[in-house]
């Protein structure tokens, strides 16, 4: 009987000799350890009080992470905004020094630099509420420029700048800060401005919607002016995020007259705005982040299955769902916004559960490879 020798393979080599390269067993190999899969990991919560949702997050580290929210959304006397902090170790809300009285709800969150943070949302007086913090707290920034009725929905920080968009007497609504200097500018038309990012002193875009269509608006030579957006009826968008000056993304949703939304994604390439190829029943988007090489996630809900977390993802060729674990009793799990982790190549998105009762809990997800510690 002829006894196989384990995996060899025979070589022609020059002068016709036959050798026989020898190939050790798989036993007596070097172990090899199989690649961790990118997945939904467990939930968590930034434990706010009763009735607690989150609608913005920040990421500068992964041990120093900011969100903003709401507690109490149900009781309009007692809801108060929330600010949260991750250290690395543990979630901790974070106080409003020269202002007992706090925000009604925060919107917005953003840092120029780990001291130099920006919130915005609304205030119990009826005013728009802006503040700054340290990296440790935060105050009120009274504004002279805004005025009561004024409405604040997004905020975005670069070393050196800042801008928030809203929305006043029926117009969008621009307000910026640069080396302690305060500009206002409303753009002409109808319509509102939800999402701002800024590359830059000089580079920026801000979306939204004029009621019927979407809005988008563009920074440039330190002025803002609406540029052509795609004319999709029943349109608005969200948020948008700057990959480069010659790759954004915006995302939103399409109104039907079924009542359902549909996924609106629109990309910049560094002369116009396109429309992104999504499929989904009924898919509602509200953040969109980025790790600056062509990747982008997309935070939201999907309400044919509202009790799995969903994300979309964006390779700059296909969209493709990411769906966490459907859970046991009737929810909803919207995140309403979404931030990347380039020290960890983590992606941490926040929002809120609503059970089958209507109650709130704010919620942390986490999509990437398992980490010891866990924000």
């Amino acid at each position: 009987m002829t006894r196989r020798l384990p995996r060899r393979v025979l070589a022609l080599c020059a002068g016709g000799l036959l050798l026989s390269v020898f190939h050790p067993p798989a036993a007596h190999a070097d172990p090899v350890t199989p690649p961790v899969a990118e997945a939904w990991q467990a939930p968590t919560s930034a434990r706010l009080n009763s009735d607690g949702s989150l609608s913005d997050v920040v990421g500068i580290s992964s041990s120093d992470i900011w969100a903003v929210g709401q507690e109490s959304v149900w009781d309009i006397w007692q809801s108060r905004g929330a600010i949260a902090h991750w250290n690395g170790t543990a979630w901790s809300e974070v106080g409003i020094r020269n202002d007992p009285t706090g925000a009604g709800l925060l919107r917005s969150v953003a840092a120029a630099s780990p001291d130099r943070l920006w919130a915005v949302g609304e205030g119990h007086d009826g005013m728009p509420y802006l503040a700054v913090g340290d990296g440790s707290a935060f105050d009120r920034v009274i504004v002279d420029k805004l005025h009561v009725g004024d409405w604040l929905g997004g905020v975005a920080a670069v070393p050196g700048r800042m801008a928030a968009v809203g929305r006043r007497d029926k117009q969008p609504l621009i307000l910026a800060e640069t080396g302690g200097k305060w500009k206002l500018t409303q753009l002409k038309g109808k319509g509102m401005l939800y999402g701002v990012a800024l590359a830059g002193k000089s580079d920026g875009w801000a979306v939204g919607d004029n009621g019927g269509r979407p809005l988008i608006a563009k920074l440039s030579g330190g002025r803002w002016k609406a540029v052509a957006a795609p004319d999709i009826p029943g349109g608005y968008l969200r948020d948008v995020h700057i990959d480069t000056s010659k790759r954004v993304l915006a995302v939103g949703g399409v109104y039907q007259k079924s009542g359902k939304v549909s996924p609106l994604i629109l990309s910049w390439n560094g002369k116009k705005w396109s429309r992104v190829a999504a499929a989904g029943g009924d898919v509602r988007l509200y953040g969109v982040t980025g790790d600056r090489k062509g990747h982008f996630w997309i935070s939201g809900v999907d309400m044919d299955r509202p009790g799995e977390a969903f994300m979309f993802r964006y390779d700059g060729r296909t969209v493709k769902a990411l769906r966490g674990a459907d859970g046991a009793a009737p929810r909803t799990i919207r995140l309403q916004s979404v931030t990347y982790l380039p020290s960890t190549g983590t992606v941490l998105t926040v929002g809120h559960v609503v059970d089958a009762n209507g109650r709130y809990t704010d919620v942390i997800e986490r999509f990437g490879t398992p980490e010891r510690t866990e924000p």
